[in-house]
């Protein structure tokens, strides 16, 4: 068996490395093919619209370019393939919709599910491929058909929360090269490698937006949220009005345009069907049952009753025990100690010790 698992010679295995011009899908691409592998590096030409402005961002413009040079300079093939309406159809139109229904979306999880890994792979299978490796920070285990996904060695890099919706025959084609890796060993080996990209600054916040422009996106491909509402206390007196529900997220603070209050009020609630915010003190955020739908099952054959695990609603925080309940497409798990800021439209993922089990949208 070679390192990715198939039995044969490493130049008698193809495969398609996903390169977003960045330091650690250049060095998952030139590591396989300083390994020996038959590699395509692909880079997705994810959108150019008149409407989306980004001066940090991948698969666009310059990390396009810089995905073309390390190819050349390591001497493998290299394809970009326009996705734009893809991407579009896919994920910016997501969210769009998320923010305009009053939810959060997870652009990213949107991302991998669509565009990355049904698109993608779909093309790595018709040019004959035997694997996609990707630049994530995960671990991949097992077998050719049943492969299990695992947090990465860094572990403040791990970025399987983000593959959760990966499905299982998806995972199983899918390789992660960098999972065993350290990302200051990642540096390191692209300096070696002398790749311009090694000292290349990760992307931040959301590729296609900034933190500040979200909002005139939304507004910008849907003109109509922005409708005037009404702002509410707990005990439903008026507090004041509001310009759109896509300008809130669940657990906001600042910005909301109400004061005179003796504690500080945050977003505990958004009803798209009133078109109204409520506002409560902290507290009121707190809670311990979370509601998903549209779940992706990667523990087994059997959905799980009362089972002992950990999950968590954000990328960054530590998964946190609790327990977990699945009846088909729907599901609840319930935290040991109660959680703040949790939003219809993100992700609630399940872990046992390092392994994903998969994980669901929040509905409430």
């Amino acid at each position: 068996m070679n390192s990715l698992g198939f039995d044969k010679l490493e130049k008698d295995t193809k495969v398609v490395v996903a390169m977003s011009g960045g330091v650690d899908s250049s060095v998952a691409a030139v590591m396989l093919k300083k390994q020996g592998y038959d590699v395509t590096g692909i880079t997705l030409k994810l959108y150019n619209q008149s409407n989306i402005s980004k001066t940090k961002s991948c698969c666009a413009g310059i990390d396009i370019e810089d995905a073309k040079k390390v190819a050349l300079q390591n001497d493998f093939k290299h394809l970009v393939l326009d996705y734009q309406d893809k991407f579009f159809d896919g994920v910016i139109s997501n969210f769009v919709d998320s923010y305009s229904n009053g939810e959060t979306p997870l652009p990213c999880v949107k991302c991998n599910e669509t565009v990355k890994f049904s698109d993608l792979l779909n093309e790595a299978k018709k040019i004959g491929a035997d694997a996609l490796a990707t630049g994530h920070y995960a671990i991949r285990k097992g077998s050719l058909k049943n492969a299990s996904l695992h947090k990465a060695k860094d572990f403040l890099k791990d970025q399987s929360f983000f593959l959760f919706a990966t499905l299982q025959e998806q995972l199983n084609y899918v390789r992660f090269p960098l999972g065993d890796f350290k990302k200051s060993e990642i540096r390191s080996l692209a300096e070696k490698y002398e790749l311009d990209v090694s000292d290349k600054p990760d992307s931040q916040d959301i590729c296609f937006v900034t933190s500040d422009s979200y909002r005139d996106l939304v507004k910008n491909l849907n003109p109509a949220v922005n409708k005037k509402g009404i702002i509410y206390d707990i005990d439903k007196n008026i507090l004041g009005t509001h310009d759109g529900i896509s300008n809130f997220t669940i657990g906001q603070r600042k910005g909301i345009g109400i004061s005179g209050s003796k504690e500080a009020l945050y977003v505990i609630d958004i009803n798209k069907d009133k078109n109204s915010i409520t506002l409560g003190t902290k507290e009121k955020m707190r809670k311990n049952v979370i509601k998903f739908k549209n779940i992706n099952w990667l523990g087994g054959n059997i959905l799980p009753q009362g089972l002992n695990c950990s999950a968590k609603i954000r990328s960054t925080q530590e998964d946190l025990p609790g327990i977990l309940n699945i009846n088909s497409d729907h599901g609840t798990f319930t935290f040991e100690n109660e959680l703040d800021k949790t939003s219809p439209g993100q992700a609630c993922v399940f872990y046992k010790n390092d392994q994903l089990l998969g994980g669901g949208w929040i509905t409430a």
